[in-house]
């Protein structure tokens, strides 16, 4: 037995190591390319850089004019993130609450629809939409976009969070004259630092990735963030690959930096927002 136990052991560790060498190897890829020629990328794609030159981190943050692109893109994913958290708190608050009505329990599946249809495909009520509201060209534009299709899963994990805060505290403040904004400001959403941790992090990556809506929506390069700079060196024929990988390590750093920060924060949002539902 502990022979048969010793070799699943074995079996087990080398899958993962396995699985760990395929997941890692387009990274390896991508970061020793930045530090190679066009010709020594394509005679020696694997192999360590003849040099660790960094000029070309420094000529591609001069070309995709990163401090521009870099503040366009954070003030996307800044203002997108508050609105998601704000407004699918309060919207989880009241169908938590107000869970046992019929009414609420068809917004609250009305709401839920939102996440079983991808938004580009309503990419052109969209488009009319932005453009009717005069939004076009505008980061407000895309940043009510991303609030909008963000929502849903965002409220749905508020919304069982939520079960977990004791009602009782909501009745002390009741009973010591505060209404309901002031309840959920001063008692409930201080207690919702767990899962708003959760929403922020999942949703500050798919803010920061979402390239189609800065497509569609953003027309001069004033208002371009880091994916569409990046998007520059793909052509019809041809792709600089030497100049997009330096771009897209500029453009993945600030988010990897984020995401280990905060990486431990998603599973004890999870987790504790699902113990009640």
């Amino acid at each position: 037995m502990k022979k048969k136990t010793l070799l699943t052991d074995i079996l087990k560790h080398l899958f993962l190591l396995i699985l760990a060498l395929i997941v890692l190897t387009p990274i390896y890829y991508l970061i020793v390319t930045t530090f190679k020629s066009g010709t020594e990328a394509a005679l020696h794609p694997m192999s360590l850089p003849s040099s660790f030159d960094f000029g070309r981190y420094v000529q591609a943050f001069h070309d995709m004019q990163y401090p521009r692109a870099f503040k366009n893109t954070l003030l996307i994913t800044v203002g997108a993130v508050v609105g998601i958290i704000g407004a699918s708190s309060m919207c989880g608050y009241v169908l938590n609450r107000k869970g046992k009505k019929k009414i609420t329990q068809f917004i609250f599946l009305l709401i839920l629809s939102g996440m079983m249809f991808p938004y580009q495909m309503s990419i052109m009520g969209l488009y009319k939409l932005i453009r009717g509201l005069g939004l076009m060209n505008s980061l407000l534009g895309v940043i009510l976009i991303d609030i909008a299709i963000n929502i849903p899963f965002a409220t749905f994990l508020m919304k069982n969070f939520i079960s977990t805060v004791p009602i009782e505290l909501e009745e002390a403040a009741k009973i010591d004259g505060a209404g309901v904004f002031r309840t959920f400001a001063t008692i409930t959403f201080p207690l919702l630092k767990p899962v708003v941790a959760t929403i922020a992090i999942l949703n500050t990556l798919n803010v920061w990735n979402d390239f189609m809506g800065p497509l569609y929506f953003l027309q001069t390069r004033e208002n371009d963030v880091i994916l569409q700079e990046v998007y520059r060196n793909i052509g019809q024929f041809s792709t600089d690959w030497t100049s997009l990988f330096p771009m897209m390590v500029l453009g993945v750093l600030p988010l990897l930096i984020f995401y280990l920060f905060m990486q431990r924060y998603i599973i004890s949002g999870v987790m504790a927002g699902s113990v009640k539902g």
